[in-house]
């Protein structure tokens, strides 16, 4: 199934001490690229969430906001040492400075570092861990199926494309057996008019009409040109990313119908050549948004 690069998904959960939202929202790149916003907190959990991304997307530029939040019964301790440094600097202040008033209890606590948190108070909980990685699943899990559902119309219209273009193949190819003979006929009328005569040459003609022949046989590029059309057809009906050999296999069609325009000069053929031309630009505009 083809994929858009396209999409968005939202994930969430939460528990008795944690809340987790994750938003991922991706849109075309060449590459995987992946852009993150998490709390400090996850910093540890980064590489594997990353790791996470990476195995379910392969390309595309992708945005990851995490939303998280935890709360802990945690107890502080008293920083008794610093206090009582505090209540000495304070009451040296009131004695040399003359300053009235005693330290109350509010603004004892507004002091930096009178209280302490344990040493692993900032750790996160196993449930809050595992909380964190359910709610980026479910974020994949969604921004996969919209990508899939927009590749699935992606993949039809390009479908359609491709098939417009064999069947201007199609018009190449019936077109193209007749343009030796018309060379011939319109060659011999012209040396007849120029001679005034009907005694051409004929194996000078003939010689021209070969010359012309080598030249302007496309039987080689039309062949190519069906060979990319089945390979298109099957890349695009297949699994897996494509859009890299997508973008080869187009450049190589639109090759042939620059090689088939410089070669002939029958108005059907050159009309249906440009035509391919525009199909295959409408095409790789859609494969720039193809995994």
């Amino acid at each position: 199934m083809l994929k858009s690069m396209t999409g968005y998904g939202k994930g969430t959960a939460s528990g008795d001490n944690f809340s987790a939202t994750v938003d991922i929202r991706s849109v075309n790149n060449r590459n995987l690229d992946i852009h993150w916003r998490a709390p400090q907190d996850l910093a540890p959990l980064e590489i594997t969430l990353k790791k996470q991304v990476q195995a379910a997307i392969s390309r595309g530029r992708v945005d990851v906001n995490i939303i998280f939040s935890q709360t802990s019964d945690t107890v502080y301790e008293l920083n008794r040492p610093l206090i009582r440094g505090y209540l000495s600097a304070l009451k040296t202040m009131s004695d040399e400075f003359g300053l009235a008033g005693e330290p109350d209890l509010a603004t004892m606590a507004k002091l930096p570092n009178v209280m302490l948190a344990p040493a692993n108070s900032g750790n996160l909980s196993e449930a809050a861990i595992q909380g964190v990685e359910t709610a980026l699943t479910h974020a994949l899990a969604a921004i996969i199926a919209m990508r899939a559902v927009e590749g699935h119309e992606l993949q039809k219209e390009m479908l359609a494309r491709v098939e417009r273009i064999r069947s201007q193949v199609e018009i190449i190819e019936s077109g193209s057996g007749g343009i030796v003979a018309a060379y011939r006929d319109k060659l011999r009328a012209r040396i007849s008019e120029l001679l005034d005569k009907n005694n051409v040459d004929e194996a000078r003609l003939a010689q021209e009409v070969a010359y012309l022949a080598e030249r302007s046989d496309i039987t080689e590029e039309i062949t190519r040109l069906k060979s990319h059309l089945i390979q298109l057809s099957e890349l695009l009906g297949g699994d897996g990313e494509i859009g890299k050999k997508l973008d080869f296999l187009l450049q190589e069609t639109n090759r042939e119908a620059n090689t088939i325009l410089s070669k002939s000069a029958e108005l059907s053929i050159c009309d249906a050549a440009i035509e391919i031309k525009t199909e295959v630009e409408k095409l790789r505009e859609q494969a720039q948004n193809v995994e």
